[in-house]
């Protein structure tokens, strides 16, 4: 298996089925990739979404809300493939975007990630707008060496929020996220993104400060 796409998700049946959609929807051939979702005990309309699709992704529901850490954790630990890449449940993702990552990894052996560019959309899908990844980096879209997430030890379970921030910082030690410009993510704007929630954004901002402070 090359690669293991994870989508971690928590109550948003609404967007799921889209983006469960662009993952078999990959140029990819699909014997090549794997889509596990990672259900983080949802109490909505989710389970019967992911019920529709069981013959083409793996599905983990876990038995109680445990937060993103814990949640791409499982899933990084239930991949077979060599690479592997985070979408977020009410995000979507361009037809190409794993077999142009993964050839990047595959003809470089030094590179131990690739992220590309991101749209953000609206709740229909419309582009407002081509942000460049390396100026304003998200958690998703970057294909990583699983075997470099196990060397930094995997996402730090004590983060409900800026997990990807303290991933990133760790994973930058020793390691290089290369960039590519192409905008084959799509990032949906809407009013239940986690960042908009001031209180845990700004709790985590303290605790990734003491983490990580010289």
């Amino acid at each position: 298996m090359l690669v293991s796409l994870i989508i971690t998700s928590y109550n948003y049946a609404r967007y799921l089925e889209r983006a469960i959609r662009s993952t078999l929807n990959q140029t990819l051939p699909s014997e090549n990739y794997e889509v596990i979702v990672v259900d983080d005990c949802s109490t909505d309309e989710s389970h019967s979404i992911l019920d529709n699709y069981s013959s083409d992704i793996k599905v983990i529901k876990l038995e109680k809300n445990s937060g993103l850490s814990v949640a791409r954790n499982t899933g990084i630990k239930k991949a077979k493939g060599q690479y592997v890449i985070f979408l977020d449940a009410d995000d979507y993702i361009q037809s190409d975007l794993l077999k142009v990552l993964s050839v990047f990894l595959n003809e470089n052996n030094k590179l131990d990630a690739v992220a590309v560019d991101y749209y953000l959309v609206n709740e229909f899908g419309d582009h407002i707008e081509w942000v460049d990844s390396s100026k304003k980096p998200i958690a998703c879209g970057i294909m990583f060496r699983k075997d470099l997430l196990f060397d930094i030890g995997l996402y730090d379970e004590k983060f409900r929020a800026r997990e990807e921030e303290d991933l990133r910082k760790r994973f930058l030690v020793n390691h290089h996220i290369h960039h590519i410009p192409l905008p084959l993510y799509r990032y949906r704007m809407h009013d239940n993104n986690l960042t908009k929630n001031k209180t845990e954004m700004d709790k985590h901002a303290q605790m990734l400060n003491k983490k990580h402070q010289p």
